[in-house]
């Protein structure tokens, strides 16, 4: 308790002078505090925060720092409203223009983020959070199968995989799987990687850990597994070999309902979820042969989904409002270019986090702590959300994409010359 109160107090002295600036800190940090708890807090958050630095812009005209992905961004941007405006209906993709303003979270982790301890405490805030929508979930998971054992006996899995998942604060499974993905991936980075920690972070992770497991998504199981190896590969390559024998050994020694969950996914016809998939990835194909240049318009498809299905034969009954598939669905909604460019968009963020990963690891260029684990986390956290975005649009998922475009955005703040490393004055001041 005493190093958060020392950390907030040396935040508090790092924050910009500009009132305008300052608040807009401020509210960006609660904005970022809330994401895991309330969408429309933290975006009215977020929105405080952007009305406050426009502010500021306009009236001390500050040097303006953004991670080095602008080109493929606009033109994603461009991209995205010329599909909506070239589309059939051209209404329904006017949200997809107003998310857009997300993308703002870029440019304001990088000029309102004021220093790597401020970063740092908000990852570590974060990690609790996530830590706390895991026992709510553990509840939610224990009360949900308690209710389907004694009303469906007989159908335990239908129900606990298909009507009751785990939700967490979020609402929705795919919303809260997708978060606790990402969390989990930074957070084993910082249990992993970084030198001095204590044991309560193990704990931390082992509840996300246990929150991802019962969510039963196995998109998002995928996912952490691919940021493990990654992560894994760092702190004890030796240890890889083992990966294998405990994911068998966990199968084994997992309940019922998590083995019946994986072997599901083996057999696509008696899966709902897996056929669905299939269905819809062969529409989404369909629509993009015939509409490659800016596809069938920005949330169209669900109106248009029935016209792309064999002749005679309806669409199964189930969720069609996107494709499951990162790739397939921006090819079939906003056209094959904006699905190249979004590709360009991702590689360019895995490029620089590789860069940046390398200067930590072989210089000591970086004099914060936090710097290695953090990019070598988020460059994990990528990982994680381009390997579960083959088998769902998690980048259209607001929540999720909210949280992954701070942690996209967090390396760089390590690069700018807007963060300031504390001075002596301010350590005193802050140690009181």
């Amino acid at each position: 308790m005493l190093a958060l109160n020392e950390a907030v107090k040396l935040i508090r002295l790092e924050l910009p002078s500009p009132p305008a600036a300052r608040w807009a800190s401020v509210f960006f940090t609660l904005s970022v505090l809330t994401v895991l708890l309330s969408i429309a807090a933290s975006q009215a958050f977020l929105a405080l925060a952007g009305v406050l630095y426009a502010l500021h812009l306009i009236c001390h005209r500050p040097a303006v720092r953004f991670p080095p992905v602008a080109l493929p961004l606009l033109l994603f941007c461009l991209l995205t409203v010329l599909s909506v405006v070239w589309a059939a209906y051209p209404a329904i993709g006017a949200l997809a223009i107003r998310k857009l303003v997300l993308f703002l979270i870029l440019l304001f982790t990088v000029n309102l983020i004021t220093s790597p301890k401020h970063l740092e405490t908000l990852y570590q805030a974060l990690f609790c959070e996530s830590a706390a929508a895991g026992l709510l979930a553990v509840k939610q998971f224990v009360s949900s199968y308690r209710a389907v054992r004694l009303t469906h006996p007989r159908e335990i899995y239908y129900y606990m995989a298909y009507r009751q998942r785990v939700e967490g604060f979020m609402g929705h499974w795919m919303n809260f799987g997708g978060q606790q993905m990402l969390i989990f991936a930074v957070l084993a980075a910082f249990v992993l990687l970084k030198e001095s920690r204590s044991k309560f972070w193990w704990g931390v992770l082992a509840v996300v850990g246990l929150s991802i497991v019962i969510g039963l998504t196995r998109g998002v199981w995928l996912g952490c597994f691919a940021a493990a190896l990654y992560l894994i590969s760092l702190w004890r390559p030796r240890l890889l070999w083992l990966v294998p024998v405990l994911a068998i050994l966990a199968y084994l020694a997992s309940p019922s309902l998590v083995r019946q969950r994986v072997r599901m996914a083996l057999h696509p016809a008696a899966d709902m979820a897996v056929a669905e998939r299939v269905e819809m990835w062969r529409v989404g194909l369909r629509m993009a042969r015939a509409h490659p240049w800016l596809g069938v318009g920005t949330d169209n498809i669900p109106a248009e989904y029935p016209f792309y299905m064999p002749a005679g034969r309806p669409p199964r009954v189930g969720y069609h409002d996107h494709l499951h598939n990162n790739l397939l669905q921006l090819a079939a909604e906003r056209g094959i270019p904006a699905m190249i460019v979004w590709v360009w968009l991702m590689v360019a963020f895995a490029w620089h986090f590789r860069k940046l990963a390398q200067s930590t690891d072989a210089s000591e260029r970086f004099e914060s702590g936090p710097a290695r684990w953090i990019v070598h986390g988020v460059l994990a956290a990528w990982i994680a959300f381009v390997v579960e975005g083959f088998f769902d649009f998690n980048f259209g998922l607001s929540p999720v994409l909210m949280l992954f475009l701070f942690l996209a955005a967090s390396p760089f703040v390590f690069t700018t010359t807007a963060v300031r490393r504390p001075s002596p004055a301010s350590r005193n001041a802050a140690a009181g």
